[in-house]
C-alpha cells in the first residue's frame, strides 16, 4: 500500500517503536537499534539484511561501520524477549482488526528459506513447498489470524532437524540454547497454538495442510483447548462412516474411497467467494464420520465430525479431503467458505518475503533468526493496523491494496 505518512501517522509509528515495542526493550540503545533495523526493513531497498541497512542509513563509510557493528550485535546477541515484543505487535494489529470486523481464523503453515551453505541454524536438504521440491533450507513453522478482510502473523517457530539438535558444535556455532531440544513441526505447531491460547489471541477455527491436519494429537489438542478446526487430510485417512443415528456404518474406510463410491451424483456445486478474475466455485459431498486411528481410545467416545470431499472440475476422482468439527447447524457453504480461508497463509509469506525481507536474514545465529522475524513481524503488523485504518471494510472491495510497503 503506497502513501505517504501525515503527521498523525508520524506520530503513530514513533508511538509505536517507541512505547508499544519500546516498552519491552530496556536500555535505549536497544530502542534506537530496533527503530533502525525496522525502518529499514519497512524502506524501500532490495536486500533487508544489517550490511544493506547499515549502508542506506549512513552518508560515510565510518559511521556505516559503527552502525553495522551495533545492528549486527543486536540482531545476533541482544538480550530481549521475542516472545513479548511479538505479544505486542500481535495485539496492536488484532485490536486495529477487531475494530472493524472480528478474528475468525488461526492459520498453522510452515514456509522454506533457500540458502546457498550449511550454517544458518536448521538448515539441511529437505521439502519445501515453498520451492515445490527438496532443496537446501531452513523450515519454520507459522501461526497467522485472520478477520475477513486481513490477516497478521503473530508468531513462528524455526525447525530444527535432529542433526542439529544432536550436534555440539553445531549448536555452539549456531547459539542455540541449551534447552531447545528437537520438536517436530507438529509439535511446534502445538507450541504456538498453546501459545497463543495463553495470550488470550481471538478466534474459534484452526486451519492447516494435511501434513498437520493428518496427525489426530494435532487434532485432539486443538479441540482440548476449545478451538474447532478445519484442516487438509491425505486420501488415505481412514474414518467410519456414521448413520443417521450417529453409529458406525461397516468397516474403517479410506476417505479417498469413499470419495469415489459415491460418484458425481452425491457432489453439488458451492461458490465461496469471489476471486481475482471470477467467482470461485467447486463440487462437495458432506458426510459425518469418525477420525479411525489407533490411539487407544474407544471408537464409540470419538467426536463425530464432517468429512468435506471436494471434487474439482476437469479431475477424474475427487482430490481434496477435510476433517472439520464446524457445527451441524452451519450451512456448508460457510463451512466451505471456512476451510477455503487457508489461502491467506499465503498471501502473508508473499508479503513478508516480498517486501518484508523476511527471509534476507544473512546470520548463523538462531538467536539472530528469531530477532529478526520479529522484527519483520513488528513491521508487517504496523503496517496492517495502517491498512484496516486507510481502507475500512466499506472501502476494501474497491480500493484493496496488493502491496504492504510505504513510504516511512
Amino acid at each position: 500500500m503506497g502513501y505517504e505518512l501525515d503527521e498523525a501517522g508520524a506520530a503513530r509509528v514513533a508511538g509505536y517503536f517507541n512505547g508499544v515495542i519500546g516498552q519491552h526493550l530496556r536500555r535505549r540503545d536497544q530502542r534506537a537499534s530496533f527503530a533502525t533495523y525496522a525502518f529499514g526493513i519497512l524502506a524501500d531497498g532490495e536486500r533487508k539484511s544489517v550490511e544493506p541497512i547499515a549502508a542506506r542509513a549512513c552518508a560515510d563509510d565510518t559511521a556505516c561501520e559503527r552502525l553495522h557493528d551495533r545492528l549486527l550485535h543486536f540482531v545476533r546477541e541482544g538480550a530481549w524477549s521475542d516472545r513479548d515484543v511479538r505479544r505486542e505487535a500481535s495485539r496492536y494489529a488484532i485490536d486495529a482488526m477487531t475494530a472493524r470486523e472480528p478474528i475468525t481464523c488461526w492459520m498453522i503453515d510452515d514456509t522454506g528459506m533457500l540458502k546457498q551453505g550449511k550454517q544458518s541454524p536448521g538448515v539441511q536438504r529437505q521439502y519445501t513447498g515453498s520451492a515445490g521440491k527438496i532443496a537446501n533450507c531452513q523450515l519454520a513453522v507459522s501461526l497467522s489470524v485472520a478477520s475477513a478482510g486481513e490477516q497478521v502473523p503473530i508468531d513462528m517457530a524455526l525447525y530444527l532437524p535432529e542433526s542439529w539438535t544432536k550436534d555440539p558444535e553445531r549448536r555452539r556455532q549456531a547459539r542455540i540454547p541449551d534447552g531447545v531440544v528437537f520438536k517436530s513441526k507438529v509439535d511446534l505447531a502445538l507450541d504456538l497454538i498453546i501459545r497463543a491460547v495463553d495470550d488470550g489471541v481471538p478466534g474459534d477455527t484452526v486451519l492447516a495442510d494435511s501434513f498437520y491436519g493428518r496427525s489426530f494429537a494435532f487434532r485432539e489438542t486443538v479441540r482440548v483447548f476449545g478451538l474447532d478446526y478445519a484442516v487438509a487430510i491425505n486420501a488415505n485417512t481412514h474414518v467410519w462412516l456414521l448413520d443417521s443415528q450417529g453409529r458406525r456404518r461397516g468397516d474403517a474406510q479410506a476417505v479417498g474411497t469413499i470419495g469415489t463410491e459415491l460418484g458425481t451424483a452425491a457432489f453439488r456445486k458451492i461458490t465461496w467467494r469471489q476471486g481475482t478474475k471470477s467467482r470461485l466455485s467447486s463440487r462437495f459431498v458432506f458426510r459425518r464420520v469418525k477420525p479411525a486411528h489407533d490411539d487407544g481410545t474407544e471408537p464409540a467416545t470419538r467426536e463425530p465430525v464432517w468429512l468435506v470431499i471436494e471434487w474439482p472440475e476437469g479431475e477424474a476422482h475427487p482430490t481434496k479431503f477435510f476433517l472439520t468439527t464446524l457445527r451441524r447447524r452451519m450451512s456448508k457453504k460457510l463451512i466451505v467458505r471456512t476451510i477455503k480461508e487457508r489461502w491467506k497463509t499465503e498471501r502473508v509469506y508473499e508479503e513478508l518475503k516480498g517486501e518484508l525481507g523476511f527471509d534476507h536474514y544473512e546470520g548463523r545465529s538462531f538467536v539472530g533468526w528469531h530477532h529478526h522475524v520479529s522484527v519483520v513481524f513488528c513491521c508487517y503488523a504496523f503496517i496492517v493496523a495502517e491498512r484496516v485504518r486507510a481502507f475500512p471494510p466499506s472501502a476494501r472491495k474497491a480500493r484493496r491494496p496488493r502491496s504492504l510497503a510505504f513510504a516511512a
